[in-house]
């Protein structure tokens, strides 16, 4: 699609007319469902490609490469050195007070390095040379086992050069899941990060088709590592990553090009409970969800445009929307959580300010804690400071809804701050993985840059919706991509019927190019999700607007029913209390036996420090003040006000919170790697503070 070299002004306002999607014409009504509706760009057929002869992956990129050539394509930093701070903290050990020493590490970061389309091209093809050379073939599965990198993309796409498969895993899947997938699939080789070398020890005892290992030599490798595991595995052959590429140059094979119905990748769910699902996904998918997103943002994102990129590459959302930007002509920045911010790294910028995005995608806990750091540093400011930019926030909300102009006079001289936090390029932001609240939403938008909305999972290749940037509203999750259908079914525990009004509600389900046929060697799922005629159902409760918008408001498995019979959804709640500002995450639960529901939090550090002095309660900690009662009395009324404030029924407002100290990450297993909370692993730990939360 033709780009002008001026990008167009996004704004957060809805300035197309409806209705956004129709009926699919020719359909039979079916009692207990609505009728089925498409994005109208997807009448009469679904746009499954995004140029008529691109229906591969590797397609897709030698096409990019031949539009894009000598632009960049992806760019990466080197770790030039740690720093480590100490501090001795006071801690409650057994109830008793005691000091302990906390350390903190900060990171040195190189400037980014860049391979152009060209360069990459190459590096893919050498990629896959390299792999012929060490013995595999055409089929053989390829397991990615590594933190989002340029490597971790170059690496499956020298695989698809020769038609092989790759597996994806999340870095922070433990060795029993790594095992799971590894043995399930049949893996030749292993692409990782070096430090989670030692995880391979016990699982290659078991993966026995394991041929290679390839570790990342972005990073730095204990040797030690690399000694014991060719001593435990002589015939195993272990090379780094530049070594597969040496290899590859030193003997170049030509290319094995892939169909559109081959297999592309075998990415597993990141399930919070059970054994994870395998999810088979071909070329043609891939293509698709490319397609399908294109025809909705492509007239906004484009060569010039840069994404960050650090989302787990394992997680769909992140592995489509690389494909896409590479189609865009775009540049992917890599970038990593622990360096995004200037908060986390010495001598250098943080990724966001080093790599200035115009594009940045990121789950809600990334969004609420950028809105959470913008409001600290507005309140530590003078009286005026806080009055101007909260005044300026308000006036521009105006502006944009009555379409009357100045909005551009308040970015340049109140925001203009704020947008250089995140680069000052930054036009478009897109939130996916979860609900996002809509104070979030809208501060986001009128202080940085509009966000966008997307909906898809790893089922349906991350289709689903997907706001267009002139659709733009606060009150619900867009369109559907022009790849995809959809269409509601009663749910009727819970009272949702096709019939309702004032707007037809139901469980989705969606059809089209994109979603699966099948769970990997999984026949039980697959009869439980996908229907006959290739409907998946999604668990995911959602009603049309009059706009013919898509807008969820509950998730079939997160509907608890309480004390009086009545039913409350744990996301939606969560979405709300988590705009409080001593929330860094949080999680509800809502006992059968109880009326009403209780929250656990992780505090934000600053906002609780700053909650306790304001009440005079003294310590110096996190894990001394998470025990004070009047501080927790405080903290459940800052929630209790937001859930009224955020339009909550009685029966929906916590009647006690659990304030705890650690941090939720994957790697304690409390969160799944892409943000998802493990309510029974947070129940299981936090039982007794719960009980006690209940009055028990």
């Amino acid at each position: 699609m033709a780009k002008s070299s001026t990008p167009i002004q996004l704004i957060p306002r809805m300035t197309a007319k409806g209705p956004f999607t129709v009926e699919v014409p020719g359909q039979t009504p079916v009692e207990g469902e609505t009728p089925v509706r498409r994005q109208p760009l997807a009448i009469p057929e679904f746009v499954e490609r995004p140029a008529p002869d691109v229906t591969t992956v590797y397609e897709l990129v030698r096409a990019a490469v031949a539009k894009y050539g000598n632009a960049k394509c992806v760019g990466s930093r080197k770790l030039v050195r740690t720093h480590q701070d100490k501090k001795k903290i006071k801690k409650i050990v057994d109830g008793v007070e005691a000091e302990v020493e906390k350390s903190w590490t900060f990171f040195e970061m190189s400037p980014y390095e860049y391979y152009s389309y060209t360069e990459y091209e190459q590096l893919i093809l050498q990629l896959g040379s390299g792999l012929r050379k060490i013995g595999l073939d055409k089929a053989d599965r390829v397991h990615i086992y590594a933190a989002t990198s340029a490597n971790w993309l170059a690496t499956a796409h020298g695989a698809a050069s020769q038609s092989m498969p790759i597996v994806t895993a999340y870095d922070t899947l433990g060795e029993e899941g790594l095992r799971y997938s590894m043995v399930a699939t049949k893996a030749k080789a292993i692409f990782l990060d070096p430090h989670l070398l030692p995880t391979l020890t016990n699982v290659l005892a078991v993966a026995s088709s394991v041929q290679a290992v390839i570790w990342n030599s972005q990073h730095q490798v204990n040797q030690d590592h690399v000694d014991k595991l060719k001593a435990a595995y002589p015939h195993i052959n272990i090379l780094n990553f530049d070594e597969l590429v040496k290899l590859g140059k030193e003997n170049p094979v030509e290319p094995v090009p892939p169909t559109a119905e081959d297999l592309c990748c075998i990415m597993y769910t990141s399930g919070s409970t059970g054994t994870p699902k395998g999810v088979p996904i071909t070329h043609r998918s891939v293509v698709a969800a490319v397609s399908g997103a294109s025809a909705i943002v492509q007239p906004y994102i484009g060569p010039g445009d840069g994404l960050l990129t650090y989302l787990p590459l394992a997680h769909i959302l992140e592995f489509v929307f690389e494909h896409a930007a590479l189609w865009w002509g775009s540049t992917l920045g890599y970038g990593n959580p622990k360096t995004l911010s200037d908060a986390s790294v010495r001598n250098c910028n943080g990724d966001i300010r080093e790599f200035k995005p115009s594009v940045l995608i990121g789950v809600p806990a990334v969004w609420e804690t950028v809105k959470k750091g913008i409001i600290g540093k507005v309140n530590a400011g003078s009286p005026v400071v806080r009055n101007l930019f909260w005044g300026a926030l308000g006036l521009k909300e105006k502006l944009m809804y009555s379409g009357l102009p100045g909005s551009g006079l308040l970015d340049a001289v109140v925001f203009k701050k704020i947008k250089e936090a995140t680069g000052g390029r930054l036009r478009l932001c897109l939130s996916a993985g979860g609900p996002v609240s809509k104070e979030t939403q809208k501060f986001i938008s009128f202080a940085i840059a509009p966000m966008i909305i997307g909906y898809g999972l790893t089922e349906t290749t991350a289709m689903g919706t997907l706001h267009n940037p002139f659709e733009w509203s606060a009150d619900s999750i867009g369109a559907m991509t022009a790849s995809v259908e959809a269409k509601l079914v009663d749910f009727p525990d819970a009272g949702y019927y096709a019939t309702n009004k004032p707007n037809p509600q139901g469980e989705i389900w969606l059809r089209g190019p994109t979603v699966l046929k099948e769970y990997y060697e999984n026949e039980k799922e697959t009869a439980e999700a996908i229907t006959p005629d290739g409907w998946f159902k999604t668990g995911d409760i959602g009603e049309w607007d009059k706009n013919g918008h898509l807008k969820i408001i509950d998730r079939k498995k997160n509907l608890v029913k309480t004390l009086n019979g009545e039913y409350i959804a744990l996301e939606k709640l969560e979405s709300i209390y988590r705009s409080v500002p001593v929330v860094a995450n949080i999680c509800v639960y809502a006992d059968a036996e109880q009326a009403k529901p209780i929250a656990i939090i992780v505090p934000a550090e600053p906002a609780l420090k700053n909650l306790a002095a304001q009440l005079g309660v003294e310590g110096d900690s996190v894990e001394t003040l998470v025990h004070d009662k009047k501080l927790h009395s405080a903290v459940l009324k800052e929630l209790q006000a937001q859930g009224r404030a955020g339009g909550l029924s009685g029966i929906e407002i916590i009647d006690g919170v659990v304030i705890v100290e650690d941090e939720w990450t994957p790697q304690n297993g409390l969160v799944t790697a892409a943000q998802k909370l493990n309510r029974r692993g947070i129940l299981e730990k936090y039982k007794k503070d719960v009980a006690k939360a209940y009055g028990k």
